[in-house]
């Protein structure tokens, strides 16, 4: 198969070079159950929450491997304010070879639920995941078009659903892009699941009365807000330490910042024991707020889904500004 390159429209094939020398230890090792025992290898080189665009592209085509394309489009509607469009059009114009796109504003959310991008049930996380192939054995790699946010929400989604074998692309689409990497267009299909089974576990999410009793000092905690600064500086919850998902990336990679880097700007928030509730407007940037701290060593982290879309409904809920 041959593919587009972004940069120079040269043909190219992505160079599988650690993939064929796993399958040939394997094969030589007389490994039996082929795929099965592939797809789990590919699955233990996982190092982490981030894999980076050389392991991705030495992967690619690998069993049980599914690469995720999380992009929604923010747009700003006719009265001026900010609108979610679906991804699925740009990610025809040009994807990763192979990946199929996941609908982050309908199936990896509750549309009937009153705020944006809250998450679905286990049953509705199930059957979407399932609509893209993964199952138990699946290793996914999600990204996005953008700083890591989208790409971080579903990775948070498919861990708080019990699917450890996930990991964010480091830069997206943007570093793969600008390496001259392959892209494709068009849809994918899907490969055939043998069925997501989710269920969903304790100390990911915050909801508003997690966040009510922090403010009142009867729980332990430190809020961490992931919206840009100028919108931080508008309204956030009182208490909140700043952390922009747009800080957490290299300007123009993408890829999220160095430990050292990313140390600096949640210095405040290392300081203290205490864990933490991460939000922003609706529960997506928080996530890459989360991501950023995992990296940093943090088990301790919860994200608030409703964020301040849910916490300002309401009146007489405390803000502040700066």
């Amino acid at each position: 198969m041959t593919f587009t390159t972004a940069r120079s429209g040269e043909q190219t094939v992505p160079d599988p070079a650690s993939l064929a020398e796993l399958r040939g230890d394997l094969d030589d090792a007389g490994a039996t159950g082929g795929g099965d025992v592939r797809a789990a290898a590919v699955g233990a080189a996982l190092a982490g929450p981030l894999v980076s665009t050389q392991w991705l592209c030495d992967h690619l085509g690998s069993d049980g491997l599914v690469v995720i394309d999380a992009s929604v489009v923010v747009a700003s509607g006719a009265d001026g304010r900010t609108e979610y469009v679906s991804g699925v059009a740009r990610h025809g114009e040009g994807h990763i070879p192979g990946a199929v796109f996941a609908d982050l504003l309908e199936r990896f959310s509750d549309p009937a639920a009153p705020f944006p991008f809250t998450r679905p049930d286990a049953d509705a996380f199930a059957a979407a995941a399932t609509e893209l192939g993964v199952d138990a054995d699946t290793t996914v790699v999600v990204y996005d078009g953008a700083v890591g946010q989208w790409a971080s929400r579903l990775w948070w989604l498919f861990r708080s659903f019990g699917h450890d074998r996930v990991a964010v692309l480091d830069g997206g689409v943007t570093k793969w892009r600008e390496e001259g990497r392959p892209l494709e267009s068009g849809t994918v299909a899907p490969g055939p699941s043998g069925g997501f089974v989710a269920g969903e576990l304790p100390g990911f999410w915050s909801d508003r009365g997690d966040v009510e009793a922090l403010l009142a000092g009867d729980r332990p905690g430190t809020l961490v807000c992931g919206t840009p600064p100028k919108d931080f500086a508008a309204r956030h919850i009182p208490g909140s330490v700043s952390a922009p998902a747009v800080r957490l990336v290299d300007r123009e990679s993408n890829a999220f910042l160095p430990a050292a880097g990313l140390r600096a700007l949640f210095s405040d928030v290392l300081a203290s024991p205490d864990p933490i509730v991460a939000y922003c407007g609706g529960g997506i940037a928080a996530a890459a707020d989360a991501l950023a701290l995992a990296l940093l060593g943090r088990d301790d982290v919860t994200v608030y889904d409703g964020s301040l879309n849910e916490w300002v409904s309401d009146p007489e809920a405390p803000l502040a500004s700066v």
